[in-house]
């Protein structure tokens, strides 16, 4: 009887694979900032977790050529940079905004459904990467923006993170709907969910 190897998926993890770790690392990192922030109130951890996002996005786009590279990819290496991308790109920019004053009801049901979008859209891809490759190795265009353009989301809110522009001072304002708030900034978040999940088609580079 054969004995389980300690570390044996490790062992199976190429190179691009550590990078795709590495972003998921950053997405975690950006959580976790967000959470001091809303204990400590420090405005220093909202800023590290908006640096956060385009690390996250360096590690993303070098664990495909890395992967390119090395000729070497697999079906789990596609899976976790998936995984990667949902947390860095998806729950990492939602939570970012609540931290920036978005937690009104309608605030949180548009960012569930930015979220909910970034899973779909990444869900789509997989399934459909195979067949928009026609055989090749590399998807020639995709459907719908990808899920790392969050990263203009997050770039905004760094801009009002940095003119004080969160909470009561938000852009646009606070209104009241049905007894409960909403930020009419929160609607970019609905607007990008809605152009991934959208079958615009945007070329590969």
């Amino acid at each position: 009887m054969n004995k389980p190897k300690p570390f044996s998926m490790i062992r199976e993890f190429h190179l691009a694979d550590w990078f795709t770790l590495g972003n998921a690392f950053c997405g975690v990192g950006a959580l976790f900032a967000v959470m001091t922030y809303l204990q400590s109130k420090e405005i220093l951890h909202l800023y590290f977790a908006c640096a956060l996002i385009p690390v996250a996005l360096a590690f993303d786009i070098l664990d495909g050529r890395i992967a390119r590279w090395r000729q070497k990819s697999s079906a789990m290496g596609r899976e976790l940079d998936s995984l990667a991308d949902v947390i860095s790109f998806g729950v990492a920019p939602a939570v970012i905004a609540y931290g920036c004053g978005m937690q009104g009801l309608f605030d949180r049901i548009v960012l569930l459904f930015f979220v909910a979008a970034g899973v779909s859209r990444l869900a789509r891809y997989n399934v459909t990467a195979e067949k928009l490759s026609e055989g090749g190795d590399k998807v020639k265009y995709f459907e719908g923006t990808p899920i790392p353009t969050s990263l203009l989301l997050v770039i905004i809110l760094a801009i009002a993170v940095h003119e004080g522009a969160i909470g009561s001072n938000m852009w646009f304002g606070t209104y009241w709907v049905g007894g409960f708030r909403f930020h009419p900034l929160v609607l970019m978040f609905a607007l990008s969910g809605s152009l991934m999940i959208s079958r615009i088609r945007i070329p590969k580079l």
